[in-house]
């Protein structure tokens, strides 16, 4: 944690002050009554029962997350715990839960600090949803008895939202801190994220509910968080099948995949397409004078100015090796022309850092060209397989010329099968 930067360490050590602060003088507020601490052990139990159904789930959910907030399962737990408990105990949940956390899912490697901050930033939630339950129902801990018609639902609502949306902007502002280099809006995850913690607080919300009139209805109710946890895996699988590792970009099956159907597409709107084919001039060159390491990191900065070349729909995939392709639907043949040379253009101003320099090598590669072949639908082919060789020959055509320039291709002509006649 000391290795952190300044602004980013004075930041986590305010919020676990505050959050500290928040539970010296919220401690005396509720009663602790026998009630509650049944309540207590049944939502630990529940949660222990939980993560270890669920921990080799929930590690390869966290390792993904890297750089993006981690949207846990845990909020489950602690959200029935914000309805039901006084606050040391609904403390406890927390503390426990995110110990528990540390000790199953991270294996205790060095990232305590960040667990600390993480149990901080929900002490923190949870007393702002608290005081809004407390407002909207007139009353401490437990809220359930009084969350009842429309008010009760408004209260209710209105403390999720404060729940998820303070912890959300207190995780975002430590990771767009800690991580300067990186695009901003990485920081904020996918918005489908958002629909984990919704989902655990109304999950939450149910399991508070049973507890207080049917506790013995608890073992059923764990069958929901282990379902969801399976089914977060899903989107993640997904991603990892349609993106290439080492870019972020489409992968060459997926790619081809949306290639097809946006030709299909093209035909059946009477409309055209185009598709690029870019090749990194001389980058063997790059690789085995640099190494690999610095190959990997020109192919990412690279990948980066051609998503940042091109338009909001069109797709950008990796081909293999240093060959990039970009689907463009719906765009002439003048705007193909004008993208292209927009990205051959972006390629040309990259700077790359060097990861580990070479004797004699120098630390930032710089320089870099490109040579890139287009072809339209359906002016060059009308099928798939035609127009992506069109291209590919178009590339060969730029670095016979010079390389570093942009070749349409030619129509094609696209051969059929000879008809067989009808056996006599």
């Amino acid at each position: 944690m000391w290795k952190l930067a300044t602004p980013v360490l004075g930041y986590v050590l305010v919020v676990d002050a505050f959050a500290l602060a928040v539970v010296l003088a919220t401690a005396a507020l509720v009663p602790i009554t026998a009630q509650s601490l049944l309540w207590c052990g049944l939502i630990l139990a529940g949660e222990i029962v939980h993560l270890e159904a669920a921990q080799r789930i929930e590690r390869i959910r966290e390792l993904a997350a890297d750089g993006r907030p981690h949207m846990h399962l845990q909020s489950i737990w602690i959200f029935a715990g914000l309805l039901l408990l006084p606050p040391p105990l609904a403390t406890l949940v927390i503390v426990v839960s995110y110990a528990h956390s540390w000790v199953r899912v991270y294996k205790r490697r060095g990232v305590i600090h960040r667990k600390v901050f993480s149990g901080a930033t929900v002490i923190l939630a949870c007393t702002a949803a608290g005081a809004v339950l407390t407002t909207g129902t007139g009353h401490f801990a437990p809220y359930v008895p009084y969350l009842d018609g429309f008010g009760g639902m408004t209260a209710l609502l209105a403390s999720g939202i404060v729940y998820f949306g303070l912890n959300y902007v207190l995780v975002i502002l430590a990771i767009l801190m800690s991580n300067p280099g990186k695009p901003p809006r990485q920081a904020f995850g996918n918005a489908s994220d958002v629909l984990i913690v919704l989902a655990a607080v109304g999950v939450g919300c149910g399991i508070a509910l049973v507890m207080t009139v049917r506790p013995w209805l608890l073992p059923v109710l764990m069958v929901t968080p282990v379902a969801l946890h399976i089914g977060l895996l899903l989107p993640q699988f997904q991603a990892a099948a349609r993106t290439d590792s080492k870019t972020a970009l489409l992968a060459p099956e997926f790619w081809v995949q949306l290639a097809r159907s946006e030709l299909a597409r093209a035909a059946e709107l009477s409309s055209t397409a185009g598709v690029l084919m870019i090749d990194i001039d001389h980058f063997k060159a790059i690789d085995d004078g640099n190494g690999h390491l610095a190959g990997d990191e020109v192919l990412r900065a690279v990948a980066a100015a051609i998503q940042g070349s091109v338009r909001g729909g069109d797709y950008v995939g990796r081909f293999g090796g240093d060959e990039f392709v970009v689907l463009l639907p719906g765009a002439t043949s003048t705007e193909i022309a004008s993208i292209a040379d927009r990205i051959r253009t972006a390629i040309a101003r990259i700077e790359v850092r060097v990861p580990v320099i070479r004797p004699g090598k120098p630390e930032v590669i710089d320089g870099l060209t490109a040579s890139i072949g287009a072809a339209v639908y359906p002016e060059t082919a009308t099928e798939y397989t035609i127009l992506l060789q069109a291209a590919d020959d178009a590339v060969f055509e730029a670095k016979a010329a010079g390389r570093d320039r942009v070749v349409l291709a030619t129509a094609r002509t696209e051969l059929t099968r000879p008809e067989i006649p009808d056996a006599l």
